[in-house]
C-alpha cells in the first residue's frame, strides 16, 4: 500500500510539473522576503546597493555595473515595491556608508502607508530583523529544488493565487482588484530578474497579455466614497508631502556617513508611458525629489543613447537589453557619483 501511494504522489507531481512547462513555467526561485533577507546580509559597509521597483531590478545588469563600478551590486529592488523603506533602512544602518542606485516609479514611490508597494518593502525589510533560524534553514532548502522543479511557484501556482484567476467580474459594493502579471522572467540566487524569451517578442502573446494588466494595476482606484472628496484630497497631499519630507531626510542621513545616492529613472514604453506621462509627469514628483534631496538623477529620456529601447511589455527590458542598456547607463552613473 505504501509503495502503491508513493508512486500516485509521484506520477501525481510529475503530471503537475509536464503541464506547467507546457504552459510556459520554468524552474525559478521565488523571489520571497526570504530570498531578500539573503541579499541583505550580503550589504557590506561599502556596498552599491540597488533599490526600488521593479525596473531596477529587471533593467540593471550586474556583471556590466560591476565592470563599470568595480564593485559588484547587491540586488534589493523588488517587484511593484516602494523604495523608500529600504532607502530607511539604509539610512538607519549607521555601518553603511555605500552607494544606491535607486529606481524612481513615481507612482510607487509615492504610494502611502498601508499600500500594497509600502507593505512589500516593509515587510521584507522586517523580515531581516524576524527571521528565525527554522525560515532561514527552509530557504537555503528549498532553492536547490526550486531551480529544478517549475511547479514550485509559490506565487502562482498554489490553489489561492489559482483561484484569484478565476473570471470574476465586477459587482456593486464588490470591485475586483487587478490582476498581476503571469510568470514572464526567473530570479537566480543573486536576486537577478531576467525577462523570459517568450516575453520578449513586443508582438508576442504574453507581452500584450501583460501590457494590458499594467494599464488597470498602475490607474489610481476612485476615492472611497465614505470620506469627502476634498478631506480625501487633502489627506493624500500630507501623505506627499511627508514622503518628500522623509527621502530629504534619509538622504541626508547617508550623506552625513560618507555615502552616496544617485535616483534612475528607467525605460518604459507604449500605453503605459502614455499613462505615466498623463498621471505622474516627470516635472512633478521627480523633479521634487531631485530638488529636495539636492542629489544627482539619470532619466532615460535625456540621453539618446538610453532612450532607444523599447519594453516588450511596456515596463521592462528584455534580458539582452539590459545588458547594453547598464553598459551605456555605466558612465552617466559613474559622473553622477563622481567616480
Amino acid at each position: 500500500m505504501t509503495v502503491i501511494v508513493v508512486l500516485m504522489i509521484l506520477a501525481a507531481a510529475a503530471a503537475w510539473e509536464i503541464y506547467v512547462r507546457s504552459i510556459g513555467y520554468a524552474p525559478t526561485l521565488n523571489d520571497n522576503e526570504d530570498l531578500w533577507t539573503m541579499a541583505r546580509r550580503r550589504v557590506t559597509p561599502e556596498s552599491v546597493v540597488i533599490i526600488g521597483d521593479s525596473r531596477a531590478w529587471f533593467d540593471l545588469d550586474l556583471d556590466e555595473l560591476q565592470k563599470g563600478l568595480g564593485k559588484r551590486p547587491v540586488q534589493l529592488g523588488m517587484k511593484g515595491s516602494c523604495a523608500y523603506p529600504v532607502l530607511a533602512d539604509l539610512a538607519n544602518d549607521e555601518t553603511f556608508h555605500g552607494t544606491i542606485i535607486c529606481s524612481i516609479t513615481a507612482r510607487l514611490f509615492m504610494a502611502p502607508p498601508g499600500s500594497p508597494p509600502m507593505d512589500h518593502s516593509a515587510k521584507a525589510v522586517r523580515r531581516t530583523r524576524t527571521q528565525t533560524p527554522a525560515q532561514r534553514a527552509s530557504q537555503y532548502l528549498a532553492m536547490p529544488l526550486e531551480e529544478h522543479v517549475a511547479f514550485l511557484k509559490q506565487e502562482e501556482l498554489d490553489l489561492a493565487q489559482l483561484l484569484k484567476g478565476l473570471p470574476i467580474p465586477n459587482r456593486p459594493g464588490a470591485l475586483v482588484p487587478p490582476r498581476f502579471p503571469p510568470y514572464f522572467a526567473t530570479v537566480d540566487r543573486e536576486r537577478r530578474a531576467r525577462m523570459i524569451e517568450q516575453c520578449a517578442d513586443a508582438n508576442g502573446e504574453l507581452a500584450r497579455r501583460i501590457q494590458q494588466i499594467w494599464i488597470p494595476l498602475f490607474t489610481p482606484p476612485p476615492p472611497p466614497t465614505y470620506i469627502p472628496r476634498a478631506e480625501f484630497g487633502k489627506q493624500m497631499g500630507q501623505a506627499i508631502e511627508q514622503r518628500f519630507r522623509d527621502v530629504a531626510s534619509a538622504v541626508a542621513k547617508l550623506r552625513a556617513r560618507g555615502g552616496k545616492i544617485v535616483f534612475v529613472s528607467f525605460p518604459h514604453s507604449g500605453g503605459l508611458k502614455e499613462l505615466e506621462d498623463r498621471e505622474t509627469p516627470r516635472a512633478g514628483i521627480w523633479e521634487r525629489v531631485l530638488k529636495d534631496t539636492a542629489a544627482s538623477g539619470i532619466h532615460y529620456e535625456d540621453y539618446p543613447e538610453l532612450a532607444t529601447f523599447t519594453c516588450p511589455e511596456w515596463s521592462h527590458l528584455s534580458a539582452g537589453d539590459s545588458v547594453e542598456f547598464s553598459k551605456r547607463l555605466v558612465p552617466h552613473l559613474r559622473a553622477a557619483l563622481q567616480l
